[in-house]
């Protein structure tokens, strides 16, 4: 026993990073339903494309709101409730989306699923970040990226097992309902797994409750280990000030900066375009239906394969590097991408390459690494409302992205992909210029790079 408290517990960290990460299962799963079940969507209620953007986006008006609150929620009430209220609002959410009998009560439903959205997005990556030891810290919120992608990829499977089930008019007045109502099962699941993890020890030392911040880092590192992370926690926190004020301060502009960027350059890149549009983007490209929702599982196995890939890498070869090679990546293959289109070329697997190394490119750092930079830089007592900010600013354009793609698309055609692959070069100038190397340091340690006690100003190097 005492060899076990002097070491910690890596398999009680990994279950709890587990548990946490369900979270994100959610999100990737309720965000991509959309996928498989738009088209029969529109056919059904008869949208037009302006009403069809809507309905594949309007969940992500939820994402804003969730997000937006999140913050000061996960601060007051702790990471523990706000991840139990998103399971809820997940439950909720399946059961109402699957049996609508118009376009608004169909959003309405969508919505309350996209408050949960919002709500896991930012309370599952910043519980495994103030649960992780630093030196896996990366790899470990990592994992709620892997989660996101297996959500997606479990509802590609899910929605083709779906369709395959009857034929295309029973698609479109039943199918969809089942793709929407198949989420109700891993919500309950989620809500019942979340009940048995602890708080986060730095939230409950913010609260006073240090005894019992104490037994969980020791279990998670240690006795020795967790007495110093302990004292570490409490020196940061009684040096932070309010945190109105903090976020006021000019030396606390640079990490929220520097957030709120990272987070809107992860979806102007286009990812989203491509996860919640492939189907659409297939049949574009004048393939059959039930080719189409084949090939957006084989996206879906190639992001998660390439997730797999960030979490091995990210904390070996650091943040910067793997976000600018990347970024690159993710330019040629859009431009690529787009000059298919334009060129008319489109037949054959090209298209599919093109989509495939363009996900792969993502999945290994514009995906799960902006989630680490995020959960990383904040200082302690604001790191809650400064992560939701930086959320709300990543729904906000994934709305963006996902209520004009229709419509851009028609206009603009190919050309499209040539805006999403200009702003791949935006990304790759502000990780050179302005995104600091946080790979192997505590979270205190990034805190004091960025909020000096006295004399010259630091910066994380």
């Amino acid at each position: 026993m005492e060899t076990h408290q002097q070491e910690g517990n890596a398999s009680y960290v990994f279950l709890l990073v587990v548990v946490a990460a369900m979270g994100g299962l959610l999100f990737g799963y309720d965000t991509a339903v959309i996928s498989g079940a738009i088209g029969f969507l529109q056919q059904h209620f008869e949208l037009d494309e302006l009403q069809k953007g809507w309905a594949a986006s309007c969940a992500l008006v939820g994402c804003i709101l969730g997000a937006a609150g999140a913050g000061v929620l996960s601060d007051w009430a702790g990471r523990k409730k706000v991840m139990l209220l998103a399971a809820g609002l997940f439950s909720v959410s399946a059961i109402g989306a699957a049996i609508p009998v118009d376009l608004t009560t169909f959003v309405v439903a969508r919505v309350l699923g996209g408050i949960g959205i919002g709500v896991a997005s930012m309370t599952s990556p910043l519980y495994i970040a103030e649960i992780s030891p630093a030196r896996a810290r990366g790899r470990l919120v990592s994992v709620n990226q892997f989660a996101i992608i297996s959500g997606m990829l479990v509802v590609y499977f899910v929605n083709t097992l779906i369709a395959r089930s009857g034929d295309e008019h029973w698609n479109i007045t039943q199918g969809w309902r089942w793709m929407f109502a198949s989420g109700l099962a891993p919500a309950v699941v989620f809500g019942l797994l979340v009940l048995l993890i602890p708080e986060s020890p730095r939230w409950l030392t913010k609260r006073g409750r240090s005894e019992e911040a104490l037994a969980v880092l020791t279990r998670v590192g240690g006795t020795d280990r967790a007495r110093a992370e302990l004292a570490e926690i409490k020196d940061a926190i009684a040096h932070e000030g309010s945190a109105v004020a903090l976020l006021l301060r000019p030396e606390v502009r640079a990490p929220l900066v520097i957030g709120v960027v990272l987070a809107v350059l992860q979806q102007v890149t286009g990812i989203n375009v491509v996860l919640y549009y492939a189907p659409e983007i297939f049949k574009s490209a004048g393939m059959e239906t039930s080719t189409a929702l084949n090939n957006t599982v084989i996206v879906g196995v190639v992001n998660l394969a390439f997730t797999v890939v960030a979490i091995w890498v990210v904390d070996r070869v650091g943040r910067r590097p793997l976000l600018l090679a990347t970024s690159i990546g993710m330019g040629v293959s859009l431009t690529l991408l787009g000059g298919a289109f334009v060129l008319g070329r489109l037949k054959g697997p090209g298209v599919l390459v093109f989509v495939l190394s363009y996900v792969a490119s993502f999945a290994v750092a514009m995906g799960p690494v902006v989630w680490v930079v995020m959960s990383e830089i904040f200082p302690t007592r604001i790191r809650g409302v400064a992560m939701s900010i930086a959320t709300v600013c990543l729904w906000v354009s994934c709305f963006a992205v996902s209520q004009f793609f229709p419509l851009m698309l028609a206009w603009l055609a190919g050309y499209v992909f040539f805006v999403y692959a200009a702003m791949c070069a935006v990304a790759v100038m502000f990780v050179l210029l302005y995104v600091p190397e946080t790979k192997g340091k505590s979270l205190e340690q990034i805190e004091r790079g960025w909020v000096p006690r006295s004399g010259p100003e630091v910066t994380v190097e």
